[in-house]
């Protein structure tokens, strides 16, 4: 059991390896975006059909099992719980290079989902009792970094390695048969779960409740209890809950589309789609949570006890003009201004609402609270974000709608998950935490 304040640097070298994983999952879970084209040629599918693989596939059961792997996280080895998720996942990945049909690269994408749900409720509470709480919001955001990293180096790793690949003849497996390029992507990626199962023997449990003080309890808590919990806080949990996760779908949606977006309506090919996406991820999108956090902990600081939500509810609104004509954008160097401005207010607010509930949670509900959160955020985010996508642009008829699809999605959705927003700025000032 580490002692939470030996080190100044231990807690910020816990937090990047767990960004690290956080980075690794991330590309695992993203490479199919750069995938899309070959793996519709090689399995006779449709855009609607890709969208379920990248959402609902690995969405529902991500969220599903991240309850009941919360609960063991509130009371077992949070380290141990993230280790097995990492070799789960990673495992996973690996058979998607093995996916010959439709069905059988659904049902890996559901294995992938399984492993990464040990992650973050995991994660969240074991930074939450590695930090004090005026310093937890550029911690979590320092963890939430990874989504971008994971997804930046995805898009241009995943560029490179499918330039690379592309090059290879054929390979034949014994027992299996003919490996086709967008198959060897998904093994590749899968060997970095090694390096952060290394990392991870380095990383000891912090003790519970370290920074707590009347929210500390030895209980073990039932779930019936977290949930109590959690409705007598309705007014500010539902709207967040919803709020977040209407937002969150069209964030899903355009991180799944923008490359195919880049290829069908600017005429850039894949390679390059992935590598312009990537960057803009790794810089705009990196630095996005860590202002997000930075912002909020001034703000809380200050006295603002709506901070965290405070903070996604403007940079919400900002980005909603900007999500709305990006779509539309006539030519690339429009288009890369655009989508840089997109993904860092789209970024901001990622790691504070999970601040807000680790906060307002006693330290035995934290990762169950997380889990809660994450299922109902993920089963509408991931199940729905890139499908609603696909689906309008199908209606269309034709490929290059996908640029009206992505512009109708945000016009609609984001402005309404604002309004969920702004009703928990009122009761989170008013709440006694």
């Amino acid at each position: 059991m580490q002692n939470n304040k030996s080190s100044f640097l231990y807690p910020w070298y816990v937090v990047f390896v767990l960004m690290l994983a956080y980075t690794v999952a991330f590309i695992d879970r993203q490479i199919l975006s750069l995938l899309i084209e070959p793996i519709k040629l090689d399995l006779n599918i449709s855009d609607t059909q890709i969208g379920l693989l990248a959402g609902l596939a690995f969405g529902i059961f991500y969220s599903i099992v991240g309850i009941p792997i919360a609960q063991l996280a509130d009371r077992r080895s949070r380290v141990g719980i993230i280790s097995v998720g990492v070799a789960l996942w990673s495992f996973m990945t690996a058979l998607c290079g093995l996916a010959n049909t439709y069905f059988y690269l659904f049902l890996t994408r559901i294995g992938v989902g399984v492993g990464e749900a040990a992650l973050s409720p995991a994660a969240y509470s074991m930074i939450t009792d590695y930090f004090p709480k005026d310093k937890l919001g550029r911690a979590i955001g320092t963890y939430v970094i990874g989504l971008y990293l994971g997804a930046g180096i995805a898009m241009i790793v995943g560029s490179a390695v499918i330039s690379y690949v592309s090059t290879l003849p054929e390979i034949m497996l014994p027992l299996y048969g003919l490996i086709k390029p967008w198959q060897l992507a998904f093994i590749l990626v899968s060997l970095p779960g090694i390096l952060i199962l290394i990392l991870l023997i380095t990383v000891k449990e912090p003790q519970r409740g370290f920074y707590d003080s009347k929210s500390i309890t030895n209980e073990e808590i039932p779930f019936k209890k977290v949930v109590q919990y959690l409705w007598g806080l309705r007014k500010i949990f539902i709207n967040l809950i919803i709020g977040v996760c209407i937002n969150g779908a069209v964030i899903v949606g355009y991180m799944v589309w923008i490359p195919e977006w880049l290829r069908r309506n600017l005429d850039v090919s894949i390679v390059d789609a992935g590598i312009i996406y990537g960057s803009v991820l790794l810089i705009f999108g990196s630095i996005g949570p860590f202002v997000g956090g930075w912002i909020s902990d001034h703000l809380l600081k200050r006295g603002y006890r709506d901070a965290r939500m405070r903070t996604v509810y403007f940079a919400a609104i900002i980005t909603v003009p900007l999500a709305v004509i990006m779509p539309l954008a006539s030519n690339l160097t429009s288009a890369i201004v655009l989508l840089s401005l997109v993904t860092f207010f789209f970024s901001i607010p990622q790691g504070l609402p999970p601040v807000v509930l680790q906060t307002i949670s006693p330290n035995k509900m934290r990762a169950q609270t997380i889990a809660i959160f994450m299922f109902f955020s993920n089963i509408l985010s991931y199940a729905f974000g890139a499908t609603i996508i696909a689906l309008i642009t199908d209606l269309f008829g034709y490929e290059e709608a996908l640029k009206y699809s992505m512009a109708i999605t945000s016009g609609l959705m984001i402005p309404i998950g604002c309004y969920f927003i702004y009703k928990t700025l009122d009761p989170l000032r008013n709440l006694e935490y």
